[in-house]
């Protein structure tokens, strides 16, 4: 099928939708409609417009993509075609490969497992063979992972890790052999400088990005020595690489997650445990920001409008993955920015 006469399908990318003579209109009113205008896809314009049935939060559902589709199609719902899959590879956007066995025998843990990186970091160490221990304080998002892969081995176990009976319940449901800790639960602040910066945001901010993963890590850590081996991921950000990113207390929080790391890999070198850290930038996930700063958004605000693309979440899990995984041999202490080369402007 060539181009011109190829089905403008929920696979094809958002920019793609922009400029078509059609489904440009619909698009744009649908936002219009919403309060939006097509700015707001900026960010997102090169994923498919699937995608924001993931990302809409119920604003843009199924029902609406199909609808779309029928209308941009003449009444028609065409299958995605196979030719999607090969123009996106030529486009060069992100395609999946999973490494069959890379985790087969092995226990990992995987914090914030209910969605966003957390869930594809889980997601893919499952279909890689591995026994998934997937911690999420959302029982509901855990019970959609598991259905999710009905075939791979994943104990989701709803725990709130800044409570410390939630962290001997995960520990005792991971069993005597922990191979792995994917680190990745966390949240955002409200963007906001040191001197409006309330008590509840910075003590909300570091239980769970920090003292969360201080208290899991060491509940792990006895095992991981025992065994002689082991390998611990732990998620910073952009922020935890500069100052212009986000907020004081999520800033903070980040770069206290870079100073666990290397002290954590120094530390248990000897125990053949390896530490690292990925440091994501833009990643579409379910974690919003919210300006609740005047200073803050005005100090910000330019620099927001440099970031580059925004990554998927399974960008992210490979970054997590390589790490995780034996193919990070002889790596530890390091902090990879996954950032589609946001930390070199």
């Amino acid at each position: 099928m060539t181009e011109t006469t190829r089905a403008l399908t929920g696979s094809r990318p958002i920019r793609e939708w922009l400029d078509h003579p059609k489904g440009g209109p619909m698009l744009r009113g649908m936002l219009a409609g919403a309060g939006q205008d097509e700015t707001a896809l900026k960010p997102i314009e090169h994923f498919a417009l699937q995608k924001l049935v993931e990302l809409g939060g119920g604003q843009f559902p199924q029902t609406l993509l199909d609808h779309l589709v029928r209308e941009v199609n003449g009444g028609v719902l065409p299958e995605n075609d196979k030719e999607d899959d090969h123009a996106t590879a030529q486009a060069g956007q992100w395609a999946e490969r999973i490494s069959d066995g890379r985790f087969s025998g092995k226990t990992v843990i995987v914090t914030g497992a209910g969605s966003g990186i957390g869930r594809a970091t889980a997601s893919r160490i499952a279909r890689e063979g591995g026994r998934v221990v997937a911690v999420d304080i959302a029982a509901d998002r855990l019970d959609g992972l598991v259905t999710a892969h009905p075939q791979a081995d994943i104990l989701a176990v709803p725990a709130d890790i800044t409570k410390d009976q939630d962290i001997a319940r995960i520990v005792e449901g991971a069993g005597a052999r922990i191979d792995a800790l994917a680190n990745v639960a966390g949240i955002m602040d409200d963007m906001t400088p040191l001197h409006e910066v309330s008590d509840e945001v910075w003590n909300r901010v570091f239980a769970v990005n920090v003292d969360g993963m201080f208290r899991l890590t060491r509940a792990v850590l006895p095992s991981m020595v025992a065994a002689g081996r082991g390998s611990i991921v732990n998620v910073a950000s952009e922020a935890a690489l500069r100052g212009n990113s986000a907020g004081l207390a999520y800033t903070a929080s980040k770069h206290a997650v870079l100073g666990m790391t290397r002290s954590t890999a120094f530390m248990y070198s000897p125990h053949g445990i390896r530490v690292n850290a990925v440091a994501p930038g833009p990643v579409a996930t379910g974690i919003e920001a919210t300006f609740g700063s005047e200073l803050g958004a005005r100090r910000l605000s330019p620099f927001m409008q440099m970031i580059p693309p925004v990554a998927e979440a399974s960008q992210l899990a490979a970054s997590i993955t390589f790490l995780l995984s034996d193919d990070g041999t002889n790596i530890s202490g390091a902090v990879l920015p996954s950032d589609g080369a946001w930390s070199v402007q």
